[in-house]
């Protein structure tokens, strides 16, 4: 029998999940670059896995939004909106801390979450994944793969690249055309597919406390060796395991045997208990009241503090209704963190119209980057450029880092570039843009 298909509410997006296995650990496995929860199980490239997983733990297996079972209305998503996701499912599994497998494009990720909600990861297995940064495609063969896509979705030749060793090629062709019917559109694959050549997650990379063991084939057709090696050199910590074999994804179940044999020795003996987190990936919004010294002069003290108790109030709100935290007031602005860029960007828009609704003019500086975690207050490098960058913004301005650039992909903001800048105390130069809704 197959597993019952679930449904997780994720801020009013559906998330398909199944449960399967009742061994000791829990197993979160996030796939790549299409799946669907019920159907799954029909091809061997899949359910072999799957069946190795629950053989020895408790099993969750999801569609991402826009694919799959899934809710499809809001598209693919960001990949903060993928991590809500994952958590959602989690929840309503009722599984707190479980071990991430990621898979393919899947990879990228569960080693974002490993970095910015290490509470919830106790390991992280990357099997064949791509690491997005690694490898700046040029614009002609983006063009070519896309256009790929959006030509022969449907008819199993996209998925036919990713996967190799069929038994039959004619019956592997049709099972596979059946599969990207189901799984999703073209334009959500062609999207996906965007996504991996236009994100860059390597920041993220140092910031992965949690086991981590990477597997990959040295001569992997879809996702080349260098980016499980540079996974395995940039994680700290991680083990990994490299093969002698040329397929991206297989048919055929010996295929599998050598990487599903070291999953299971590490997932057996690696899950660490919880450990206090006080270094993750986050993003961090600085804002500042534009001429505040001299408005403050023309006002006065009573008319001065009356607007800024508006100005307070108005961030206290947007900060909570984008999911952020509010860190402090720092006298004509603030200070707050976020676990995805886009929240950050859009909360600082959003906050930056309601002060002009009062008279206000703020500018505001975001960055994802590593924080300290100092009880209610943060510090750390994240915090530091946060605020150089905001002290560069002008009146009205949001300006931003290449690292919230890199991981908004797929949000809809507008970034234009606003060149290399020092920034005081920090070291290198600095992309920056501006970014906009």
């Amino acid at each position: 029998m197959k597993p019952e298909t679930r449904f997780a509410n994720s801020s009013g997006i559906s998330i398909a999940y199944q449960v399967v296995g009742e061994g000791p650990i829990d197993i979160v496995f996030v796939p790549g670059f299409m799946s669907h929860v019920e159907l799954n199980w029909e091809h061997e490239f899949l359910s072999t896995m799957l069946n190795s997983f629950a053989s020895y733990g408790r099993l969750v297996v999801l569609d991402k939004r826009g694919t799959g079972l899934s809710d499809r209305s809001m598209g693919l998503g960001t990949f903060e909106e993928r991590m809500d996701d994952v958590r959602a499912v989690m929840d309503a599994a009722g599984i707190e801390r479980a071990a991430l497998v990621g898979i393919s494009e899947g990879g990228a990720l569960c080693t974002l979450m490993a970095a910015i909600h290490p509470e919830r990861v106790a390991a992280l297995v990357l099997i064949a994944a791509a690491c997005p940064g690694v490898f700046k495609i040029t614009d002609s063969a983006r063009e070519r793969w896309l256009g790929f896509i959006r030509g022969a979705w449907n008819t199993g030749k996209v998925l036919t690249r990713f996967i190799q060793n069929a038994p039959d090629p004619d019956v592997a062709l049709a099972k596979l055309a059946r599969f990207e019917r189901y799984c999703c559109e073209s334009v959500v694959a062609e999207q996906i597919m965007a996504r991996n050549f236009d994100s860059d997650i390597r920041d993220a990379l140092p910031l992965v406390a949690v086991p981590t063991l990477v597997l990959h084939n040295r001569s992997d057709p879809i996702v080349p060796i260098s980016h499980g090696e540079y996974y395995a050199t940039h994680i700290p910590g991680a083990e990994h395991a490299y093969f002698e074999a040329d397929w991206h994804g297989s048919w055929r179940d010996e295929d599998n045997k050598e990487f599903l044999s070291a999953a299971r020795r590490f997932l057996t003996g690696a899950t660490a208990p919880p450990a206090s987190v006080d270094r993750v990936l986050s993003t961090v919004l600085f804002t500042d009241i534009a001429d505040s010294t001299a408005r403050a002069a023309e006002m006065g003290d009573a008319g001065w503090r009356k607007l800024l108790d508006r100005h307070d109030a108005a961030a206290l709100e947007e900060v909570a209704g984008h999911n952020g935290i509010m860190v402090k007031s720092t006298g004509d602005g603030i200070l707050a963190r976020f676990d995805g860029p886009s929240r950050a960007v859009l909360c600082a828009e959003a906050l930056s119209r309601r002060a002009d609704g009062i008279g206000l003019g703020i500018r505001a500086g975001v960055h994802t980057g590593e924080i300290e975690l100092r009880g209610a207050d943060i510090g750390g490098i994240g915090v530091h450029i946060a605020s150089r960058v905001a002290g560069l913004a002008g009146a009205g301005e949001i300006l931003v880092s290449r690292t919230v650039k890199d991981l908004s992909v797929g949000s809809g903001l507008v970034f234009a570039d606003r060149g290399e800048h020092e920034l005081k105390g920090v070291p290198d130069s600095w992309q920056l843009y501006a970014a906009s809704v």
